[in-house]
């Protein structure tokens, strides 16, 4: 059984690769389409930078997201091409049951799920920094108040808030500011000031028009100035709370700064802790889909590949359409963004033992 094995697992990873490299370049050629224009209204900009800065991890970022289709696509068409050439039924005249011969795809799930997960942990991460940053230069148009952040408040420690009414991001000024220190329930300092500045050379803040109010137990004292230089427990980059941007961390990057924002006080970071399971769920469901695969196409039917194709791509989208649905959910305040990401998986799940069994017969 070993040459089997070998056999399959070889046209396994073949295929899959053989895969990928359809659907990539597809995807490449209608981006370019979609993006020429833009490429050549930048006098700046060179075609090193193109490939180097944008098409190399645009590749990296499509190939992490076609690997499941392309995997389910893969395991199909090379199980019809052993079942219509009549190899299956050889196997099966071997006595190999159906656990025994899903071996070697398991094997090969498993390369791919490794791969899988080191891409959505790590690398696609890093290289979407470089992809966005490329992006906004040369493709987004930021329109007034797309940098402005109103009435925004954190907790920085136990016993310390800050509130900030407006503040810009790009000039990195802000407008009526004030921090609270509590003693328990009681308060003992507030810091007022009309306006705020980000020095990002020696990463302090200048405080324009300020007043420190400090509460002492039978009297207040108030101070009052014009300048204050004085640093904080944040930096500008801690007002933004966007889910595009949990896609430019690392999983290590990504915890940190959900558990920093739960003690800060950070109502719904939903959409955050979404994307850090679906790192772990969709290399998982290469499983499931491999499963289903095998369970679709071990038997040989009449339309042959087609038919086979046909049912996978139905299923495939059907997939698809749960997992992106379960994002927009599993984002909303209040829902538990584990449970709700891990559906379509346990859906997809129950069906792939169903068909299990009954290939088994």
């Amino acid at each position: 059984m070993k040459i089997i094995d070998w056999y399959i697992l070889k046209r396994y990873l073949v295929t899959f690769v053989f895969t990928l490299l359809i659907l990539i370049p597809i995807a490449i050629a209608i981006d370019i389409a979609e993006k020429v224009d833009k490429f050549l209204a930048s006098d700046t900009l060179t075609l090193f930078e193109i490939v180097n800065d944008y098409y190399i991890n645009f590749i990296i970022y499509y190939t992490n997201t076609f690997m499941p289709l392309a995997l389910f696509v893969a395991v199909i068409i090379f199980t019809s091409k052993l079942s219509n050439n009549t190899e299956i039924v050889a196997i099966n005249n071997a006595r190999v049951s159906f656990t025994r011969f899903l071996y070697p795809y398991f094997i090969g799930a498993t390369l791919v799920t490794i791969l899988a997960l080191l891409m959505n942990h790590f690398v696609v991460p890093s290289s979407s920094k470089v992809r966005k940053k490329f992006e906004n230069t040369y493709f987004e148009t930021i329109k007034y108040g797309d940098n402005i952040i109103k009435d925004f408040s954190l907790q920085l420690t136990d016993s310390t808030y800050i509130f900030i009414q407006s503040y810009d991001l790009k000039g990195n000024t802000g407008y009526n500011f004030s921090t609270e220190v509590y003693d328990g329930n009681q308060i003992k300092s507030k810091l007022t000031s009309n306006y705020i500045s980000w020095n990002k050379k020696d990463s302090t803040f200048r405080l324009s028009t300020y007043k420190i109010r400090r509460v002492y137990k039978n009297r207040d004292s108030i101070f009052m100035g014009t300048a204050l230089d004085t640093v904080f427990a944040f930096s500008p980059k801690d007002l933004i709370y966007k889910a595009s941007l949990a896609q430019e961390m690392t999983s290590d990057e990504l915890i940190k700064f959900i558990n920093i924002s739960k003690k800060r006080g950070v109502k719904n970071l939903n959409a955050h802790l979404v994307e850090l399971h679906k790192r772990t769920s969709l290399p998982i469901a290469s499983y499931m889909l491999t499963i289903i695969a095998v369970a679709l196409a071990f038997k040989k039917r009449r339309g042959g590949t087609g038919v086979n194709l046909a049912l996978g791509f139905g299923l495939m989208f059907v997939y698809i359409f749960f997992l992106k649905v379960s994002e927009v959910l599993g984002a909303v305040a209040g829902a538990n963004s584990l449970l709700t990401v891990w559906i379509p998986n346990m859906v997809f799940g129950a069906l792939a033992l169903y068909l299990y069994y009954n290939a088994r017969k």
